[in-house]
């Protein structure tokens, strides 16, 4: 374990970090006893990001339902009315 004064946290801040960093503790001292430790923080992991399965969504909603072209103009003809009030 490297040992750093309070004097060498002021003074040479870019070493000790550069210690932590490479993931060494170390250990500060101020008027020659230790009054601290310094480790490196836990590497941080990255969660995976899921994408959603679209296509399962739509087979579990319709099943395999095509819809003919005179149902999604009804389809549509009532959703415009339901706009209109």
């Amino acid at each position: 374990m490297k040992t750093a004064t309070v004097a060498d946290l002021r003074n040479r801040f870019r070493r000790v970090s550069a210690w932590i960093e490479s993931g060494e503790p170390v250990e500060i001292v101020k008027r020659g006893k230790a009054f601290a430790r310094l480790v490196p923080a836990p590497k941080a992991t990255r969660r995976k990001l899921v994408k959603p399965d679209i296509m399962a969504r739509l087979r579990r909603t319709w099943g395999g339902r095509v819809f003919t072209a005179a149902e999604v103009k009804a389809m549509r003809q009532a959703e415009l009315e339901g706009e209109q009030g």
